[in-house]
């Protein structure tokens, strides 16, 4: 796996999303209630809306502006507006720091 660090475990939040970037590409970083860290795609496929300014529901991200909600785990919209999926990373931790692979994407 060729990944880059993006940030610290400590830094995360839990039920909370974090914008980051790898090489230009935007990511929502989630560390969800059960201590698990996912990273999809940071753009709204319904419309140009940071994820990561949503909220985390259990395994979901829902955008803020419109409400669809995007599986963690999948990138699949689960409601309405959006129909199509984000991509979702390949994550890694490493003691303290999270690394992503955005070369790795994980199958919708």
């Amino acid at each position: 796996m060729t990944a880059t660090r993006v940030c610290a475990f400590s830094d995360l939040e839990q039920d909370t999303a974090m914008r980051v970037e790898v090489n230009g590409v935007p990511i929502a970083v989630v560390r969800d209630s059960n201590d698990e860290v996912h990273a999809i795609g940071d753009t709204c496929t319904h419309g140009d809306i940071s994820l990561s300014e949503g909220f985390v529901e259990g395994d979901t991200l829902e955008c803020w502006a419109h409400g669809s909600a995007f599986s963690l785990t999948t990138g699949k919209p689960l409601t309405l507006p959006a129909f199509e999926p984000v991509p979702v990373y390949a994550v890694e931790i490493d003691g303290d720091d999270v690394l992503i692979d955005i070369n790795v994407k994980k199958e919708n």
